[in-house]
């Protein structure tokens, strides 16, 4: 469980987020899975399903079948969330259309700008506990509004050697045009040399693990990439009159996306910090939706949250540094949870 402890016992140095590096043995590995992919192709791909995930696929490609499939799986009620959350993305991004344009000056000067959109890029979308459709339409939506004729998602399979209904869904109403089953550095190396099921990308965008984050560095140059990303983290500053779910939620929402994120809250209230602990871990040990929202709802029985949001920030969080800082108080929050997959108390 969640342990309190007086605040001079807080050791600031064991929260801190370690530097974005990778080691000589990481770079080593992904170098090898780049060059495995780069010389056998999907046979590489197939392979390393069943290595890193668990799974014997025949298959590297998403059938139309399987997406029939996710559509029949899903309620109608979330396909129109999806639908409205497009929606509303597109919204936004249309705002940042860049358009060509061609000015002629005196003298007979022709000056002008082509805005090109790339041919093809692909996304990488996480693996994990939770389905992250909404990373799906938000990486999605924005290529498609700019032009871009062929838009590849690659994302791990689970242990039934399929991809998740809701990312199938979100990946179909977003536009995308070919979903692959592969996930880490194996994915990157497919989308940026190319095999036979997959065409080689433009670009490259999406976030992963050290080992995503590393052969998009490595190919980089080859291809385009958004970034490289970190561990993510979170600081909130809370007093009495904050909504501890909330607090709790935003904890949660930042902890769920890597084993190396932290989530820190330093607050005046104890009160707020005593039940933002029995939410975080209630939350953490809720194995279903309606379970979940009871929790949520017997401490903010006002809570407008969706659903859905409880969905996103109540699941996929595994072994994570979370932490509450009282002032001149106490110091809440330091613990683990359980191994990827599974659920695990706070020790």
């Amino acid at each position: 469980m969640m342990k309190i402890m007086p605040v001079d016992q807080f050791d600031a140095e064991a929260f801190k987020t370690p530097p974005i590096q990778t080691g000589n043995e990481i770079e080593a590995a992904v170098d090898a899975i780049l060059q495995n992919v780069r010389e056998q192709g999907d046979k590489a791909l197939i392979e390393y399903a069943e290595k890193f995930d668990k799974v014997k696929i025949d298959a590297v490609t998403v059938s139309d079948e399987e997406i029939e499939e996710a559509f029949a799986a899903c309620d109608e009620a979330f396909l129109n969330t999806l639908r409205q959350a497009r929606n509303n993305i597109e919204a936004f991004h249309k705002r940042q259309v860049r358009n060509s344009f061609v000015v002629t000056e005196e003298g007979g000067k022709v000056m002008g700008q082509r805005v090109i959109p790339l041919k093809r890029v692909g996304l990488y979308v996480p693996g994990g506990t939770a389905p992250l459709s909404s990373s799906v339409l938000m990486n999605a939506v924005p290529p498609k509004i700019a032009g871009v004729k062929e838009i590849i998602i690659a994302t791990p399979p689970g242990k039934d050697g399929k991809i998740h209904p809701a990312i199938l869904c979100a990946a179909k109403i977003a536009g995308v045009t070919k979903i692959i089953k592969a996930g880490g550095a194996q994915a990157i190396a497919a989308l940026a040399y190319g095999t036979e099921s997959v065409p080689r990308v433009d670009k490259i965008v999406g976030p992963g693990n050290v080992y995503v984050a590393t052969a998009k560095r490595r190919v980089y140059g080859l291809v385009d990439i958004d970034m490289i990303a970190g561990p993510s983290e979170i600081l909130i500053i809370a007093d009495e009159s904050a909504d501890p779910v909330y607090t709790a939620a935003d904890m949660l929402s930042q902890a769920e996306h890597d084993p190396l994120a932290s989530s820190i809250v330093i607050t005046n209230s104890a009160a707020l910090a005593e039940v933002g602990k029995r939410i975080v871990e209630g939350t953490a040990k809720m194995d279903s939706l309606k379970d979940l929202i009871e929790c949520y709802n017997v401490y903010s029985p006002g809570s407008k949250w969706s659903a859905s949001y409880y969905v996103d920030a109540g699941t996929g969080v595994r072994n994570k540094k979370m932490i509450m800082v009282y002032q001149d108080t106490y110091v809440f929050g330091k613990g683990t949870l359980g191994d990827e997959g599974e659920w695990g108390d706070f020790t």
